[in-house]
């Protein structure tokens, strides 16, 4: 049996590799089908971005024939001038349980990214940390939420086998309903007690000013993350079209702005879960599937809230992060959410993680970061 590496440039190739995780996942009922035009776009197959300043290089793994197969090779210039490296990226991985598969697709990226030269690869990202990244090594028994991953268990023996080796791991933490309504009073009386002693106010984001917010946002993530492992900033061309990808997803209700004198200083908002309609209208957004997916959003009770942004003069003042998750309590509560979860928060981010359990949720996903140096 031969295994044939073929590198995607035709209309049908792209077809192929955009639809292949139809193939391999349709006996999974975790799997959730990722949003077929935003896919495409991430792929590089249509106009995004972030491409602006990257390339990418796709290829199919075909097996006496079949499409068994696909990665995505990342040149992220963003990435390498911002860290002054020469890394690589490999992203969008999927492959049928066989190493020699796997083997060659990984193979292919490196030789690629190789040629361009970088001198090691990390992965998986799709296609940088600021969308999708992660391979799922721990929490397998529940369905990812909006806008995470998720991979067979096997993946990671296929990357470890080889030679890809761990540098982080992400994670996802699991505060349940039951859990909100013991802690809720006391959590509102020390938020009360927080906002009043430091002097600082907070607030919901303005719908009416929605894209303002929004960019304000992503300007205190981009300021929060600096030194952090991994970051590149988001651009403007990224933020922009975040806004406009976003604008009618944000619940405003369920998020936390932290502002002295009137300027931002943090910030953290929720994203309702929508993996279970994105199943159901098996994500295609046209021509009725967009009108599904927004219908009703009062009815999902499912979140992810993501993590806390304070910008780095005020990260010392641990009281400020520990308020913003106290802040957006009632209006989960308001909204009848059960479950949510906060992610990604990094292995490395100590304060984060201690944040989190103080408030009494618990960690249940991990996703990992793979590195491999080039010979």
């Amino acid at each position: 049996m031969t295994i044939e590496i073929v590198p995607v440039t035709t209309r049908s190739q792209r077809r192929e590799f955009l639809n292949l995780p139809w193939k391999l996942y349709k006996a999974d009922p975790t799997w959730v089908p990722p949003l077929r035009g935003n896919q495409k776009q991430l792929c590089g197959f249509g106009r995004h971005p972030f491409y602006r300043n990257a390339s990418s290089q796709a290829f199919l793994a075909k097996k006496d024939g079949a499409t068994v197969g696909r990665i995505l090779a990342i040149s992220n210039r963003e990435h390498n001038q911002y860290n002054s490296d020469q890394l690589g990226f490999f992203g969008f991985f999927e492959s049928i349980d066989d190493s020699e598969v796997a083997t060659a697709l990984l193979d292919a990226a490196r030789d690629h990214l190789k040629s361009a030269g970088h001198d090691s690869m990390r992965g998986p990202v799709n296609p940088s940390m600021n969308y999708e990244c992660g391979l799922l090594v721990e929490g397998f028994d529940s369905p990812p939420v909006f806008m995470m991953t998720y991979n067979p268990p096997y993946y990671r023996e296929l990357f470890e086998q080889y030679g890809l080796e761990k540098v982080q791991d992400l994670f996802a933490f699991l505060g349940n309903k039951e859990d909100l309504e013991k802690n809720a009073k006391r959590w509102k009386t020390v938020s009360r007690r927080l906002e009043k002693k430091q002097q600082f106010k907070i607030r919901a984001m303005e719908r009416s000013r929605f894209n303002e917010e929004l960019r304000g946002f992503l300007d205190i993530y981009n300021r929060s993350l600096v030194g952090s492992w991994g970051f590149v900033p988001i651009t403007t061309a990224e933020v922009d079209h975040m806004a406009g990808e976003l604008r009618y997803l944000i619940a405003p209700e369920i998020t936390a702005v932290v502002e002295v004198e009137d300027q931002r200083i943090g910030v953290t908002f929720g994203m309702l879960d929508y993996n279970t309609r994105i199943k159901q209208i098996d994500g295609s957004l046209f021509p009725f599937g967009f009108i599904k997916l927004l219908r009703n959003k009062k009815s999902i009770k499912r979140i992810r809230i993501l993590s806390a942004n304070v910008i780095p003069e005020y990260q010392g003042n641990q009281g400020i992060g520990m308020a913003l998750f106290f802040a957006i309590i009632p209006a989960i509560q308001d909204w009848g959410i059960e479950q949510c979860e906060f992610s990604w928060v990094l292995e490395s981010n100590t304060m984060s993680k201690q944040s989190l359990e103080r408030c009494g949720t618990e960690r249940y996903k991990t996703y990992r970061m793979f590195e491999v140096q080039f010979d």
